[in-house]
């Protein structure tokens, strides 16, 4: 690279990452002891509602039918900086996995930023 030119690329280790996971609720335990083993103890989790593969289930009340097409599901969000998402990503896949459909999804997304509230750090410093 001469001079002139500028390294725009991003240095790894600055890099946050948003590790996004909708599994089974009876699988939560399993997912948390998963990440504090990986370095990732902070998490987020919400009770949530979805459907994807699974099919959904009849049931009946008081003689009439009825159809539940949207599953409980736990979002669990957990930002990093200091360890790789990929190691986060294959700890809660590991955990979570049944061999069913319906086992979830995992998603991983960029963080542009991040601001501790307390401190006012910023950046990978603050998660």
């Amino acid at each position: 690279m001469s001079e002139t030119e500028t390294d725009d690329t991003v240095d790894a280790d600055d890099e946050i990452k948003l590790v996004m996971a909708m599994i089974r609720p009876d699988r939560l335990g399993a997912v948390k002891q998963a990440l504090a083993e990986v370095g990732a103890p902070s998490l987020t989790v919400t009770q949530v509602s979805g459907r994807g593969s699974q099919a959904a289930k009849k049931g009946q009340w008081r003689g009439e039918e009825y159809v539940v097409d949207l599953l409980q599901k736990v979002k669990i969000e957990c930002v990093v900086a200091d360890i790789p998402a990929e190691d986060v990503v294959e700890a809660i896949r590991e955990a979570a996995h049944t061999g069913e459909k319906g086992d979830g999804k995992i998603f991983v997304l960029p963080v542009e930023d991040a601001v501790q509230v307390r401190t006012g750090e910023s950046g990978p410093e603050a998660v």
